[in-house]
C-alpha cells in the first residue's frame, strides 16, 4: 500500500475522503527557500535559493538544485548547481527542466531556462537568451510551456508566453500572450491553463487571471473563462476539473468545473500561493494562519463568520469540506508550493518555514508516499565545530550550526539595537548598528551557550569570518568573534584594533592573564567584504587576510583555554564597554585541532 492514509468521516457517518499523513517523512532540510519541486518515480527534485541541503543538522552543498531518493529520503549525487534562484521544474521522461533567475547551470551558460540529465545533471540543447523572468513550467503536448513577465527569446517577440520542443531544445511557434505576468501553468490534455495577474489573453478584453489556450496553436479557449476575483499565484488539474490559488483579500482555493463554473470555494486569512490533488483531495499552502468557515471576510483577510486553525497548510475534500489535516508550518511567507507525487503517493511542500508539525524541518517536508523506509543515513562529519552562514529565512533572532553540532547562535539586543540582514553573494549576511556615542547606544551581539567542544585546550585551533567595514565604522575596538575573558578561563578573539582598521587575532591560558595579540600589517576597513582568519599552529599565532599570513606572534606550546564563557559574535555581551562590531558579517566558523 502507498501512503500512510487517513481516513475521514462526516458528523453523519460518511466516509468523506483520504488524506496524507500529517507526520512529516524523513526528507533532507535546505538552508535557504523552496520555490519548486517535481517528482520522477521515486526521487523528488527541489529548486530554490538554497545553497545547501541539510541533513543531521550538517549543511552539504547544494546549490539551488538538489534530489533525493522518495523512500528513503537520502539525498542523491545529483549536483548541477545554479549561479541563482530556481524558479520552476518540471519533469519530461528523463530530462527535468528548470526556469529562474540563473545564468549558468551546471557551469555552463543556460539564461533562465535548462533542461538537465534527470540521471547525471547534465545541461541538454535547451539554450536561448530570455529577455524578462520565467515563474513557471508545464510539460505536455511535446514541448516545454514557460510563463512569467517575458519580452522575448532569442530576439523573437513574446508576451510573457513561450514554449520549447521537448526533445530538441528548440524555440516553437506558440506564443499567446498576457497583458501581465503570469504566475502559473498546468496542462490537460490539448489545454494549457494559464494564471496569474493578467486581465487579457491574446488581446481579448475580460479574459481576467485564469484562462485556457491551445496547446499547440495558442488560440483562446473561450469554453474556460471563470474570471476569479484576483490573483491566481498556482494551478493543479485533475480528472475532475482545474484548482487555483489566489492571494487578494485574504486568499481563496477554487475548484472549477472543465467548464469554469466554481464546484467549490474555501477561503483563508492569507493569500493560498500553492494547491495540488491528490487522491481526490485538494492541498493549499500559503502564508495563511486560519480557514474561514465561510466564504466571507474582511479587512486584511480576517475572517468574519469564524475560522479554524490552518497555519500555511490546509486539505479539502471533492465537495469542498475542510479535513482535518492541519500540519501547521511556521513562517511569514510560508509555503510557496505544494506537489503531489500520483506514482509514489508522496505530497512534497517547500517554502521558507522551519517548523512543520511541531518537528525542526527546515523549507521542505513530504507526507505520506512509501510507509516502508529506512532511516535517513548520517551526512559526513562537518570539520567544525561551529559554523555560520547566516541565511536564515525566518525572523525569529536565531541563526543555526552549520557544523551539526547544535550550536545555535540567539541574538541580544539592548535599546533598540535591530540586526539586519542584506544580500551577499548567494545568501545573506548580517549588519550590526552603527557607530554611537554615550550609554544608551544600541547594542547588539550573537551568542552560543558553553559547551566542552567549544574549549579547544592547548590543541590547533582556526576561527574566522567574511567580514565588511568601512572606514566611518571603526573605533577603538571591536570584537568579530570571541569565546572568553582572559581573566579567567583564557579565550580566543578575532577583533578589529583602532580607528587604523586592522584586524587581530588574540589568545590567553586558562590560569594566566597574559595576552597574545597576532596584529595584521594591512587594514582592511575600506568598505570591501574580506575574509580573515586566525590560526594557532603549535607555538604560533597567525592573522590571515584574504588567505595571506599578515601578522604572527609567538605563544606557549602549553597555552590552553578552557572557558565556561559563551561564544560570541559581535561584541562580548551588551553592557556599555561591549567592544561593538559595527559592520557587516558573514562565515562565521571556529575549527578544532
Amino acid at each position: 500500500m502507498i501512503g500512510a492514509a487517513t481516513v475521514l468521516v462526516a458528523a453523519g457517518g460518511a466516509a468523506l475522503a483520504e488524506v496524507v499523513s500529517s507526520t512529516p517523512s524523513p526528507a533532507p532540510s535546505f538552508n535557504g527557500p523552496v520555490y519548486a519541486v517535481a517528482h520522477r518515480g521515486d526521487v523528488v527534485y527541489v529548486g530554490g535559493s538554497f545553497t545547501g541541503a541539510v541533513i543531521g543538522g550538517k549543511t552539504i552543498a547544494r546549490s539551488r538544485l538538489a534530489a533525493f531518493n522518495a523512500q528513503t529520503g537520502v539525498l542523491l549525487d545529483w549536483n548541477p548547481g545554479a549561479d541563482d534562484t530556481v524558479r520552476a521544474l518540471a519533469v519530461d521522461d528523463a530530462t527535468v527542466f528548470a526556469a529562474g533567475d540563473f545564468n549558468k547551470v551546471a557551469g555552463m551558460s543556460r539564461d533562465a531556462v535548462a533542461g538537465l540529465d534527470a540521471i547525471t545533471g547534465a545541461p541538454g540543447p535547451l539554450k536561448h537568451t530570455v529577455l524578462g523572468q520565467p515563474n513557471a513550467l508545464a510539460v505536455g503536448n511535446g514541448r516545454v510551456y514557460v510563463g512569467g513577465r517575458l519580452t522575448a527569446v532569442d530576439g523573437s517577440p513574446r508576451t510573457n508566453l513561450a514554449a520549447f520542443n521537448a526533445a530538441t531544445g528548440a524555440l516553437d511557434s506558440w506564443a499567446p500572450t498576457t497583458d501581465d505576468t503570469v504566475n502559473a501553468l498546468a496542462v490537460m490534455g490539448s489545454r494549457v491553463y494559464l494564471g496569474g495577474s493578467f486581465h487579457k489573453t491574446n488581446g481579448v478584453s475580460s479574459t481576467l487571471r485564469l484562462t485556457a489556450v491551445d496547446g499547440a496553436t495558442g488560440v483562446l479557449d473561450k469554453g474556460f473563462l471563470p474570471k476569479p476575483v484576483s490573483q491566481v499565484f498556482a494551478l493543479a488539474t485533475d480528472g475532475n476539473g482545474v484548482y487555483a490559488a489566489l492571494g487578494g483579500q485574504g486568499g481563496r482555493a477554487i475548484a472549477y468545473t472543465f467548464g469554469g463554473l466554481a464546484r467549490w470555494t474555501r477561503v483563508f486569512d492569507g493569500d493560498a500561493q500553492a494547491i495540488a490533488t491528490l487522491d481526490g483531495i485538494t492541498y493549499v499552502g500559503g502564508h495563511f494562519d486560519n480557514a474561514c468557515t465561510t466564504t466571507n471576510n474582511g479587512t486584511k483577510g480576517v475572517c468574519t463568520d469564524g475560522s479554524v486553525p490552518r497555519v500555511k497548510l490546509a486539505a479539502v475534500d471533492g465537495a469542498g469540506n475542510l479535513t482535518p489535516w492541519a500540519p501547521q508550518a511556521n513562517g511569514v511567507v510560508g509555503v510557496r508550493t505544494v506537489v503531489a507525487g500520483a506514482g509514489n503517493g508522496l505530497l512534497s511542500v517547500g517554502g521558507d518555514f522551519t517548523t512543520i508539525a511541531g518537528v525542526t524541518q527546515k523549507r521542505y517536508a513530504s507526507f505520506g508516499g512509501p510507509t516502508s523506509r529506512a532511516p535517513v543515513p548520517p551526512a559526513p562529519a562537518s570539520p567544525y565545530v561551529a559554523s555560520y552562514n547566516f541565511d536564515s529565512t525566518v525572523a525569529d533572532g536565531t541563526y543555526d550550526d552549520g557544523s551539526g553540532n547544535g550550536h545555535v547562535l540567539r541574538t541580544k539586543a539592548v535599546n533598540g539595537a535591530v540586526l539586519k540582514s542584506v544580500a551577499h553573494g548567494n545568501g545573506q549576511a548580517v549588519v550590526f548598528p552603527p557607530k554611537c556615542t554615550g550609554t544608551d547606544c544600541p547594542r547588539v551581539v550573537l551568542q552560543a551557550a558553553d559547551a566542552p567542544d567549544l574549549n579547544p585546550g592547548a590543541k590547533d585551533l582556526r576561527w574566522g569570518a567574511n567580514v565588511l567595514l568601512s572606514p566611518a565604522e571603526t573605533s577603538s575596538g571591536e570584537n568579530i568573534l570571541q569565546k572568553g575573558y582572559s581573566t579567567a578561563g583564557g579565550q580566543y578573539k578575532l577583533q578589529v584594533d583602532g580607528v587604523s582598521g586592522r584586524p587581530s587575532c588574540v589568545m590567553s591560558d586558562k590560569t594566566a592573564t597574559t595576552i597574545y595579540v597576532a596584529k595584521s600589517a594591512v587594514s582592511m576597513a575600506d568598505g570591501a567584504w574580506h575574509t580573515l582568519e586566525c590560526r594557532r599552529t603549535g607555538t604560533t599565532l597567525t592573522i590571515l587576510v584574504d588567505d595571506k599570513a599578515q601578522g604572527s606572534r609567538t605563544i606557549p606550546a602549553a597555552l590552553s583555554v578552557v572557558t565556561t564563557q559563551p561564544l560570541s559574535l559581535g561584541g562580548k555581551g551588551t553592557g556599555s564597554n561591549n567592544d561593538q562590531f559595527h559592520g557587516s558579517l558573514d562565515d562565521a566558523w571556529v575549527l578544532i585541532g
